[in-house]
């Protein structure tokens, strides 16, 4: 007997499917406004994710040392003034336009059929970041089984060390009093013959802490360069296998299946955090700690330096994601006549206050470190990995209980590295639904295990010996100009090409028609402020442009020719897409570019229940899309 199927339509986006195979989506359920893409179970789901994707491993390691580079709390003014000129409006406007017409970040073009070159930049540059994100998350579950030890391995100077280990300053030569003059000697000398050194006058041999040589010696075998690629580190390599397993286990149901996971992943560093700083506070010297981060130290002079501001937006911009596609993505899942205001509100503020809570944390016990070593906290203060991975370890070892506390922090920089990278994957396998949909019903899991697969094996370069210098040329280029460049194109386009005001009516019809006097901060915001500043960092961070280097070790110059093919590959699309979409346009040159900024024909809401008269003329999705290109390879040829 064939299969009977009798759908009828109870409400919008929802059909009655009387199918006796009765086959279901994982994606979608019969709660779902949209039935074909699927929404988001509930608002915590949406909201967690959120704020799992724009809170991450940048808000432990990055905010707090600029905080404490850039002036201490004065530096709290231009971070909130660049959240509400840059952060907000550009959160605001992808949330709205992903919600609005429920697709992703390359589909979303149709909008401005001109500019789709700007979401496969937003697409590819997600791409390059997941690979390295992932080794990142890789280095965190190591030391997370490292530290399943009664004395951490990095606590002291083991048989790894070489002679240059110490976890005490060691002194080399100094001037002292002999017979009445004044002698340059080695301290040795001194030493033997019970001499004292004169203060101001003692120099000190380079040591490293025994956490900064186990970063480099053990955990990534680190070579001398990229010249020198060495082996693949085989308990790297198994750390990032589990992790891409980790991640294909949270998405095998998309949404549905992360949106669960995200209730943990996303909650529970909080709590460590919490626990961290009441430890830290508790400790000898964490006062000092605090004082440098945001205390008597604060400088109200800096914010006169260009450069506090440019740290602040760039900090700002970077923090929140704007710009990646994947608030586009998560929002497109969203009901039509959500909140997204409220939302984006929302999840901007917990961001930034959750950078400036573990600030505390961290400066507390890196305070203690400093007291318990006899320096200053700004010798102990580093930025990045040597703030996740040898100073903030180091400080750890120094505890009662050392290995409670250091499962504590790498389980935490775990999880706020793992729901950061559900939101990235989820970008790309909703790119991959907007353009095969048929595919994705059928095949969701086998494509998302697929596509962790695939990333794995691309990663598997960053693992090598040389591996920590390629994580750090892809954070240095695809992170960085890529991102800018899609940014400044995405609010000129919709902003000053589709119109600023036409948007703002898109916006009303899910929220609610709204005063001018809410609307005139966001005009303001989108037509002038945060166009200005985003062209300010990106022209700012072309003009100071360094070599790209890692420590002390410059990287070769085929090196930063690599990292240039990068950047060129992810922003490459722009041109390219535009020029194919003007000569696949009719008319003269003028009529064609003029057609190319039209929105699509199926430009507007998924839904037809939703479009209204301003929308009525909408062609059917499922129709061929005219003015879309479907694939990358279709821009080939």
């Amino acid at each position: 007997m064939g299969m009977l199927s009798l759908p009828g339509f109870l409400s919008c986006g929802k059909k009655k499917d009387f199918s006796l195979t009765n086959e279901k989506d994982a994606h979608s359920s019969d709660s779902d406004e949209n039935s074909e893409r699927g929404n988001w179970s509930n608002k915590g789901d949406y909201l967690l994710s959120m704020v799992g994707y724009a809170v991450g491993l940048g808000n432990v390691w990055r905010f707090p040392y600029l905080t404490y580079q850039n002036g201490g709390g004065a530096f709290l003014i231009p971070y909130t003034l660049m959240l509400a000129l840059a952060g907000l409006p550009l959160f605001f406007m992808e949330c709205s336009l992903g919600q609005f017409a429920s697709l992703g970040p390359i589909s979303i073009w149709r909008i401005l059929p001109l500019f789709q070159g700007v979401g496969i930049t937003m697409v590819i540059i997600s791409t390059f970041v997941t690979i390295y994100y992932n080794v990142i998350i890789a280095y965190a579950l190591y030391y997370l089984f490292a530290s399943f030890q009664k004395v951490l391995p990095w606590s002291d100077c083991f048989s790894w060390a070489d002679e240059f280990c110490s976890k005490t300053r060691i002194v080399s030569d100094c001037n002292t009093t002999l017979h009445g003059e004044i002698i340059h000697a080695n301290y040795s000398f001194i030493t033997s013959n019970n001499l004292t050194c004169i203060n101001g006058t003692i120099n000190y041999k380079p040591v490293q802490f025994p956490s900064e040589q186990y970063w480099n010696k053990v955990a990534l075998q680190r070579s001398s360069g990229l010249d020198e690629t060495g082996r693949i580190v085989w308990y790297l390599a198994l750390c990032l296998l589990l992790s891409w397993m980790i991640v294909g286990a949270a998405l095998f149901k998309g949404i549905k299946s992360s949106g669960k996971v995200v209730y943990f992943t996303a909650l529970f560093p909080y709590v460590i955090l919490l626990i961290l700083l009441v430890r830290g506070a508790t400790l000898e010297g964490a006062l000092d700690g605090i004082e440098y981060y945001i205390g008597r130290q604060s400088n109200i002079t800096k914010l006169m330096e260009a450069e506090v501001w440019k740290d602040a937006a760039t900090q700002i911009f970077y923090s929140l994601s704007v710009a990646w596609g994947g608030l586009v993505a998560l929002s497109s899942y969203n009901k039509f006549h959500n909140n997204c205001y409220s939302d984006a509100i929302l999840v901007c503020v917990t961001n930034c206050v959750t950078s400036i809570f573990a600030g505390f944390a961290i400066f507390s016990i890196l305070g203690h470190m400093a007291f318990v070593s006899e320096r200053p906290v700004s010798e102990v203060v580093d930025s990045g990995f040597e703030l996740a991975f040898v100073a903030y370890p180091e400080a750890l070892s120094k505890l009662p209980v050392s290995p409670l506390w250091s499962c504590l922090f790498f389980f935490m920089l775990l999880l706020l590295g793992l729901d950061s990278q559900f939101a990235t994957i989820e970008t790309l396998t909703t790119t991959i639904q907007d353009i095969y949909p048929k595919v994705m019903k059928k095949l969701r899991m086998p494509v998302t295990l697929g596509l962790c697969a695939l990333l794995f094996f691309l990663g598997l370069i960053c693992v090598t010996q040389a591996g920590i210098y390629w994580v750090n040329l892809i954070d240095h280029f695809c992170a960085g100009w890529g991102i800018l460049i899609a940014a400044v194109l995405e609010i000129v386009g919709i902003v000053y090409i589709y119109g600023g005001n036409r948007f703002i009516e898109d916006i009303e019809m899910m929220i609610g028609k709204k005063s001018r006097l809410f609307w005139l901060w966001w005009r303001m915001c989108w037509f002038f402020i945060t166009p200005v500043l985003l062209m300010a960092i990106l022209v700012w961070s072309l003009v100071t442009f360094s070599r790209p280097s890692y420590g002390s070790v410059l990287y070769p110059t085929w090196g930063t020719a690599v990292g240039w093919c990068m950047i060129i590959f992810c922003v490459i699309w722009i041109p390219i897409v535009a020029i194919v979409k003007i000569l696949r346009a009719e008319g003269n040159l003028v009529q064609r570019i003029v057609s190319c900024c039209r929105p699509a024909a199926n430009w507007g809401p998924y839904l037809e229940c939703h479009r209204g008269e301003r929308y009525s003329h909408i062609v059917d999705p499922k129709k061929k899309k005219e003015h879309e290109i479907p694939t990358v390879s279709a821009i080939v040829y």
